[in-house]
């Protein structure tokens, strides 16, 4: 399989690339192939038929429907949309289809080059359980964990049992906390799993999970590798991506601090054993979990990461370009000798997400403005411009703030100052609490882990949108303006009309720490949906007593599940919705007497 595939490659001068993505990461690979003088196929679904990256490709190609399912994990609409533009290549970006074999498979049956890993490589790697047998047998060894997959929730209950509560449900066939689930105790074994295994099969188009012990204040520690198809891999240098919320990333950096010499060539030679040993090729990151000096194999991703840009940054690599290279079958020119790392990168995500409380709630609609932050050491990878719309149905990565610096506190000083400059309207997003991220002491020390945001940081200064201001009769919202006091130019945040002056600007202006809280309902017995989604499972019955804070319904947005809970205690009164119904902001779902 991999000498057929490298075969082909070698063969191959790329002339038309389809990226079967969308977002930011579909912008990012058009912006090479054009420098590359190689032309761009784009795809959209309905929702995204005006989208950035279909305005910026060469061409593009409708693939129908609105959800991912009908869409971006239609693998019929896709396969018709490369017959029909004659591309010669498929680049898949992250999420959807990267990791998935059967359709590498596919493009590679087609006799079109698949940008990343021969099918036989993601086969071993895109599933979690068969790539910890691959790393145990190059003796690189995982966080401990049962190498099979979960068939009943009996399963996790007998694990946690076994090595200690909390575990860890994960998805087999994915990866970026999509399909995770930390099971505190046996009793929430069941609906972990349920809904494990559901975001998994919504995200990565299977439900397949498996367990691992969960770790309490591990560092996640990940490397890029690069491998081309004459036998030549190499370790990149790692991104510390500890900095998460429902185990999704928020900040990276590269490299990683208060980490030593020793352990990270250690890692790096670790990478490059796993790498071999399922014959990768392209772009590729193994990711590690690092606590009390020792590590641990977690996965492999086996496709372009999130924040490659900051390996980027200090390497001075393009990745893409070395994916679209090494696909075209060309032998790396670099040793491991040649790779050098200059200065220090941090990257933030800006997601659409209300941050307030500590709720990280997904916030989707329509970019009404967008300041882009600019000056020395400052890149901004964005899939969205003013006047698109962040869809409920699709990730609600907006963009990524990339900062390079000489040293780290330099970098950490630039990307506020660059955070400070973004202005974002019509949806809320993750900036604020970036801000409380950045300058938390833990950070700064570098002494925080994955656990440290939600188990830490303090999030309640953050307000909500729309929030009042004591004695108001009328809603108001935050707008947040500039003034002169005394000849001194200051910033101040006034509680207006919502169609009051000045223009709001959702800017990342925020305050220090807060509660890290849960989401929350509408606070009288009406149970209101917080925002636009669908209705995954009604969890109550008519005529059932609930307690406060036991979840009524989970609700789905931008691909999290999201348990709308009870505020107060009572007796379920009315249900107004079934699973599979979707809601608006403040829809009323439920009724507690």
């Amino acid at each position: 399989m991999l000498k057929r595939w490298v075969e082909r490659a070698e063969e191959l001068v790329l002339k038309k690339v389809l990226i079967a993505n969308r977002g930011e990461i579909a912008v990012r690979v058009i912006r090479t192939c054009q420098e590359m003088g190689i032309a761009t196929v784009a795809v959209y679904s309905e929702l995204d038929r005006e989208a950035l990256h279909v305005r910026l490709a060469d061409e593009a190609y409708a693939l129908g429907g609105q959800t991912a399912a009908e869409s971006y994990l239609n693998t019929a609409a896709i396969l018709d949309a490369v017959a029909r533009s004659g591309a010669d290549a498929v680049h898949p970006g992250y999420g959807f289809f990267s990791e998935n074999t059967d359709f590498a498979r596919a493009i590679t049956d087609m006799g079109v080059t698949f940008i990343g890993p021969p099918p036989s490589a993601i086969e071993v790697m895109g599933d979690k359980i068969s790539s910890r047998l691959a790393a145990e047998e190059a003796g690189v060894f995982g966080v401990p964990g049962r190498s099979q997959t979960l068939t009943h929730f009996d399963e996790v209950v007998a694990f946690g049992n076994e090595v200690g509560w909390p575990v860890a449900i994960k998805a087999a066939y994915g990866g970026g906390g999509r399909g995770m689930k930390v099971v505190e105790s046996p009793d929430q074994a069941e609906a972990a799993l349920e809904s494990a295994m559901r975001e998994a099969l919504n995200y990565f188009g299977r439900s397949e999970c498996y367990l691992e012990r969960y770790l309490t204040w591990p560092r996640h520690i990940e490397m890029q590798i690069l491998a081309d198809a004459h036998g030549t891999t190499l370790w990149l240098g790692e991104r510390d991506c500890s900095p998460q919320r429902r185990h999704q990333k928020l900040i990276e950096e590269s490299p990683a601090p208060n980490f030593p010499d020793e352990v990270r060539r250690a890692m790096g030679e670790a990478a490059v054993r796993v790498s071999r040993a399922c014959g990768y090729v392209n772009a590729g990151t193994v990711e590690f979990m690092y606590q009390d000096g020792e590590f641990y194999f977690l996965e492999m991703n086996t496709r372009l990461q999130v924040e490659h840009p900051i390996t980027e940054m200090v390497t001075g690599l393009d990745l893409v370009e070395w994916q679209l290279r090494i696909a075209a079958g060309e032998a790396l020119t670099l040793s491991q000798d040649d790779i050098e790392h200059h200065g220090h990168a941090i990257e933030v995500r800006i997601n659409a997400e209300d941050a307030s409380g500590g709720r990280f709630a997904p916030s989707p609609g329509t970019l009404t403005r967008f300041d882009q932050p600019a000056g020395p050491g400052v890149r901004l990878d964005a899939g969205y411009a003013v006047g698109d719309t962040v869809s409920q149905y699709y990730d609600n990565l907006i963009a990524k703030l990339i900062v390079w610096a000489p040293d780290r506190e330099r970098a950490r000083r630039r990307l506020l100052r660059a955070i400070g400059e973004t202005v974002v309207e019509g949806v809320s997003t993750t900036l604020p609490a970036d801000v409380i991220i950045l300058s938390d002491d833990d950070f700064v020390n570098a002494t925080h882990s994955t656990n440290w945001v939600e188990k830490s940081l303090d999030f309640s200064s953050i307000p909500a949108p729309g929030a009042a201001s004591p004695g108001a009769t009328a809603p108001l919202v935050r707008r947040d303006v500039t003034a002169e006091v005394n000849g001194r130019r200051v910033a101040v945040a006034l509680w207006l009309p919502e169609d009051g002056d000045p223009p709001a600007r959702a800017s990342a202006a925020a305050p220090r720490r807060a509660h890290h809280a849960p989401l929350a309902t509408a606070g009288s017995g009406n149970v209101s949906a917080p925002m636009q989604g669908t209705i995954i499972k009604v969890s109550v019955e008519v005529g059932q007593s609930v307690e406060t804070g036991d979840t009524i319904v989970i609700l789905e947005a931008m691909k999290m599940e999201n348990a709308v809970r009870a505020e107060r205690a009572g007796t379920v009164s009315a249900i107004h919705v079934s699973a599979g119904d979707g809601v608006s902001v403040g829809d009323v779902v439920a009724v507690i007497a």
